[in-house]
């Protein structure tokens, strides 16, 4: 099989007639998310369980097996066997990924060197981590099944030789208009995972680019619409339309299937935000009856902010007084809103588990 050779950008002879259905529905529900999330006064605090579930999910397309309540129970101390361990680092090399782009397309635009930067940070001391991390590929690769030839592969990505032209076209379309930003979306991520610039990671570096390309054409006020929910839930027919570019350049049916997604992502995740509010609003008002402190606001941006964790790391990332918090923490025991994952003993903190947060950004009943 020959390497693929990437279609150029932007696409020739897109059937406008047949995606525009797609795209106005599309749109309207990611600008009704969006005017949701305006109104959250600290996103990346009060939502950050749904950038941990992001994480999990965009992991598991790849074969990572490991739950939030997994990764948020190992950052608290709890010990895992090496295997699961190794999982979870995975995961949570992906959440410091995003969190680092998200920063960096706030002040410049995604540029091939941040990508290098976010595969470097993905790839950090996880499997991996011998496929040349922050670099792309100089060798060919191939995708098939274990131990396949290059003559059985299922995809040929481009040949090394071309890699630098083809990404550095790929660079000047995500800085350009097309005629839709969610049609381009949807034509940035597919070009990139056909590119497929890097030894390991391609998957998971190209779904980061989603969110990070919306906030950058200002489609997003903030980088946190995640589609990894839907495309691993859908996974068999989101490779099958990749594959359909490579194979009959059907660049019609992956944007159909893309648009679809966003317009069914973007009414889950804002049932997920809307709930999260609702929590919100009545922790804020049991907190302050509970305890009848000044500090009732920390208290709870502390808890969203990290839902699993010691009672000593609380203290210290809360900046309210030992004194202070231990009562607190106490209180909310009694009252059922926090859970012992660990009782303390001698110098180990117990692991405390705000549940109702966690139940919301899952899409579980809580109330």
């Amino acid at each position: 099989m020959k390497p693929y050779v990437p279609d150029a950008l932007p696409l020739a002879n897109l059937d406008l007639a047949r995606l525009l259905p797609k795209i106005g529905p599309a749109n309207a529900a990611l600008a009704r998310y969006d005017g949701l999330l305006q109104s959250v006064v600290n996103p990346a605090v009060m939502l950050s369980p749904l950038t941990q579930r992001e994480a999990v999910l965009s992991s598991k397309i790849e074969g990572t097996q490991a739950t939030v309540d997994e990764v948020l129970e190992f950052e608290a101390g709890m010990d895992f066997d090496p295997e699961k361990t190794s999982d979870i680092q995975e995961v949570v090399n992906y959440r410091e990924t995003l969190t680092l782009a998200a920063h960096e397309v706030a002040h410049r635009p995604i540029s091939l060197g941040l990508l290098r930067q976010m595969h470097a940070v993905l790839m950090d001391s996880v499997r991996g981590a011998n496929k040349t991390p922050g670099e792309f590929r100089r060798e060919q690769n191939w995708i098939g099944s274990a131990g396949c030839t290059i003559e059985q592969a299922s995809f040929v990505p481009p040949s090394p030789l071309q890699l630098l032209d083809y990404l550095q076209a790929w660079e000047t379309y995500l800085a350009a208009s097309d005629v839709d930003v969610l049609l381009q979306c949807a034509v940035v991520h597919a070009q990139f995972e056909l590119i497929h610039p890097f030894k390991d990671g391609n998957g998971r570096i190209g779904r980061l680019l989603i969110p990070l390309f919306l906030y950058q054409k200002q489609a997003l006020a903030s980088p946190m619409f995640y589609l990894s929910d839907y495309l691993e839930s859908h996974r068999d027919s989101y490779y099958a339309h990749l594959q359909a570019i490579s194979r009959e350049g059907d660049w019609n049916g992956w944007i159909a299937f893309f648009l679809e997604a966003v317009t069914q992502q973007a009414l889950s995740n804002a049932g997920r935000v809307r709930a999260m509010m609702t929590l919100y609003e009545e922790m804020k008002r049991r907190i302050a009856e509970l305890t009848r402190s000044q500090h009732a606001i920390a208290v709870l941006d502390t808890l969203l902010d990290r839902p699993i964790f010691q009672s000593g790391d609380f203290v210290q990332r809360s900046g309210i007084p030992k004194q202070s918090a231990s009562p607190f923490l106490r209180s909310l025991r009694e009252a059922g809103i926090l859970q012992v994952l660990r009782e303390s003993r001698g110098r180990r903190s117990a692991v405390l588990a705000f549940r109702d947060l966690l139940n919301c950004a899952e899409g579980r009943e809580i109330f």
